[in-house]
Order: C-alpha cells, then sequence, then structure tokens
C-alpha cells in the first residue's frame, strides 16, 4: 500500500501536524542543499569543472532544471558576506524566495542609506521574513519602505520600465509563444485587467470549472483582447486613466523630498514604521515617488481613519482633471509640452506643477501635458529630480527652466507647441 494508501487511515489533526512537519523539514533540507552546493563551490573536483559549474552539476544530477541549480549555486555565494541572514536561513526560518530578496537588498542597498545603518535593515527585513506570518509581500514592503528611508533618484527594479519586455514569436506548428516581464505597475494593471476574466466559471448544470489556473488565464487574455478590438474607439485624447488602485496615506503622499520628509534615524530604527509607501492590491508596495506620478491625473477617493487606521467615513471619489480642464490642456499644450517632444495628446498625463498633495491647485496655471516618459522625468530619473523646472510665463503658457548641467545660464525654455500650431 502506497502512501497515498495509508493517509486515510490518520485524523485531520495528525495529517495537519504532518503537513507542517514535512515544511519544516523541507526548508531545513533546502538550506542544507544550499550550504553543501556553496562548499562544493568552493573546492570544486573534477565532475563539477567537467559539468562548467557546481550549478548545472547539480540539475545534471537531480531532477532540477539547469536555471534552478544556478539559482541554488547563487545564494549560496551571495549569503556568504551577510552571516546573519545565513544564520537564520540555516536555521529553517526564512524561506529560499525570502533569502534572496534580503540577499539581493544588502548587495545593492539604496545609494542614500550610510552603511552603519545595514545591520539594523536586516534585522528589519529578517523580522518580515521569519514566522509562519511571514509572506513575500511583507519583506518587499519592508525594503520599499527602506528605499523611501534612504531616498535616493535611482529607480527600484520593480519600477524600472526600461528593463520591461515582450517577445511573441510564432512556432512551427503555427501557435504563438508569449514571454514578458513587466514593471509592477504594468503588471498591477494586466492583474486587474484580467481579474474577473479568469475566475472559475461554473458550468450551466453547476459542475465546476475543470480549466487549469493557466487555462484560465489563457482564456482571459484572448477575451481581453476580444473585447478590446470590439469596443475600442481610438481618436479619443481624453477619459479615464487605467484603472489601478494604489493606496497611499495622505500625510505620506505629503511628506516627499519636496516636504522634508521625516528624518531617518542613523541605523534605520524608528523612521520605518513613521512612513509608509503606496500599496496596490495585487503587486503591494509602491514607491513615493511613482504614486505621486500618478496621483496627478487620476480618480482621488479619500478615507478618514482614526489612531488605529480604522475607517471612519468615506467620501465620494472625485477626479482631479475633469475633462473639460484636459480638452483645455490639449487646446494650449497640443501633445506634450516639454521642449523637443512631439507625444499626441492622447499619450499624456495632466501633470501638476506644483503636487496637489502640497497644496497645488488642479487650476490651468498648475497644470501641464506630459508624456508618461517625460512625466517620469519630472518626478524621479536621476539627473532631472527637482531640476528641471516648470514655471508658467507671463503669456499663460508653460516655460521649461533647464538644470545647469544642460545649460548653465538656465535660460526659460517655452514649451513644444510651436511647430504644432
Amino acid at each position: 500500500m502506497g502512501l497515498r494508501g495509508r493517509l486515510w487511515q490518520f485524523p485531520a489533526s495528525e495529517l495537519r501536524a504532518a503537513a507542517v512537519s514535512a515544511s519544516a523539514e523541507i526548508l531545513r533540507l533546502e538550506a542544507v542543499r544550499v550550504a553543501v552546493v556553496d562548499e562544493l563551490s568552493l573546492r570544486p573536483d573534477d565532475q563539477v569543472i567537467a559539468s562548467r559549474g557546481v550549478g548545472a552539476w547539480l540539475a545534471a544530477n537531480t531532477m532540477l532544471q539547469v536555471r534552478d541549480g544556478k539559482k541554488i549555486a547563487a545564494l549560496g555565494a551571495a549569503l556568504r558576506p551577510f552571516p546573519a541572514v545565513a544564520a537564520r536561513f540555516d536555521g529553517g526560518d526564512c524561506s529560499f524566495d525570502h533569502a534572496v530578496l534580503i540577499v539581493a537588498f544588502c548587495e545593492s542597498p539604496p545609494k542614500g542609506m550610510p552603511e552603519e545603518a545595514l545591520p539594523r535593515c536586516i534585522d528589519l527585513l529578517l523580522a518580515a521574513a521569519s514566522g509562519v506570518e511571514s509572506t513575500t509581500t511583507k519583506v518587499r514592503n519592508v525594503i520599499a519602505t527602506l528605499e523611501r528611508v534612504f531616498e535616493s533618484d535611482e529607480i527600484p527594479p520593480a519600477e524600472d520600465v526600461d528593463r520591461n519586455e515582450l517577445r511573441i514569436a510564432s512556432t512551427l506548428n503555427g501557435r504563438v509563444v508569449v514571454r514578458g516581464e513587466f514593471d509592477a505597475l504594468t503588471g498591477e494593471m494586466l492583474l486587474s485587467a484580467l481579474s474577473n476574466l479568469t475566475m472559475p466559471t461554473p458550468t450551466p448544470d453547476g459542475t465546476p470549472d475543470s480549466r487549469s489556473a493557466a487555462k484560465r488565464t489563457a482564456d482571459g487574455f484572448t477575451e481581453l483582447i476580444r473585447r478590446y478590438l470590439d469596443c475600442a474607439k481610438t481618436g479619443n485624447d481624453g477619459g479615464q486613466r487605467p484603472h489601478v488602485n494604489v493606496h497611499i496615506n495622505a500625510r505620506d503622499l505629503a511628506e516627499h523630498r519636496d516636504c522634508a520628509a521625516t528624518p531617518a534615524a542613523p541605523d534605520g530604527g524608528a523612521a520605518v514604521s513613521d512612513l509608509d509607501v503606496g500599496h496596490m492590491p495585487w503587486l503591494g508596495p509602491l514607491s513615493v515617488s511613482q504614486t505621486r506620478l500618478l496621483g496627478c491625473d487620476c480618480f482621488l477617493s479619500t478615507v478618514l481613519l482614526d489612531d488605529h487606521g480604522a475607517p471612519l467615513d468615506a467620501k465620494p471619489g472625485k477626479r482631479l482633471v475633469s475633462a473639460e480642464q484636459r480638452v483645455a490642456l490639449i487646446a494650449r499644450d497640443k501633445g506634450c509640452a516639454f521642449p523637443g517632444c512631439t507625444c499626441v495628446p492622447a499619450w499624456t498625463d495632466a501633470h501638476h506643477i506644483r503636487h496637489w498633495a502640497n497644496g497645488g491647485p488642479t487650476v490651468m496655471s498648475n497644470l501641464v501635458l506630459l508624456c508618461r516618459s517625460h512625466h517620469r522625468l519630472m518626478h524621479r530619473k536621476s539627473g532631472f529630480v527637482g531640476k528641471w523646472m516648470i514655471r508658467i510665463g507671463v503669456d499663460n503658457k508653460p516655460w521649461f527652466i533647464p538644470p545647469p548641467s544642460i545649460d548653465p545660464q538656465q535660460h526659460p525654455r517655452p514649451a513644444n507647441t510651436t511647430f504644432k500650431t
């Protein structure tokens, strides 16, 4: 009688205990494998050398794929400089994936973080990664918060749109293979769009949906494309932004770089609990800079909370930039106003010159159309944040003041409307 054939004899309490025990043993053995593979990489023998690395050797002698063998070897090497993380991982109190996230942060900390703050940051990350209540979202939230505490102009990997890629290729049998990787915001839009389309749907007679999760996602993606082709109307310059929900405290949205946010303690301690980041329902943390970018042209809903974070009241949502204002902005700016840009109005956001969270009004004299690329640059990008400035001139049109690195005299440049009129 096999394993499954014996399980029916056990009560539910013993099955639960066995599942927990097996999971703990898997974590322990995972740590053993990483440590053994790392030690073998430090003194490889002829077999390892012939396999072109310990990761490939492991894959060749187990049921692992080469990429998984290389990940195991890479984590072992990455843990060496961080004994505190290695000890927690070896003790079975930190999963493989969480250890990868933590050492990645330690290897490439925020540029504004002093070296002496790293041990305290590791403690915070390990606290989020330890115990049965630990989740990847918790670990990523701590990382996002630390990136804000030690804020710099460097774009977090999760928000770097330059890394986005999508490959679509046909196969010999006439099918299509799709592979891609996107930033968190694009992923949030995709998951939000697919959410209702990928739900299990019982048949008319009540039989449960027999499709796998992958099949439901493929069917939902097909339906998403079909609906777009059936209903999309080109040429509409207005309308709402993509439906992405981002939650953030009003204080944290205002207490940004422009408003002298609460300074971080030298060891990265108490300030972490005093600050917050944006949060998306699907993909979790989003930096304040990216949240502010989205907040320029959004549908805003406010919820009043008590000291414990419990909702007291909710106010009806309102659109910051009205349809009438957008029509007027298009008439004035005729597309992205940034000097030298040719982006059409349909691909622009309404940017608040002074952010509304900092008291900037949603009026024509505080708004300018920018394409997503230049909008992002004005909010955050190494070499642009706080350097390019926008002013409304006496002609009631936006003027752009370049940084000294581009124009030492910082002569104002007119909006990019001359050749469009």
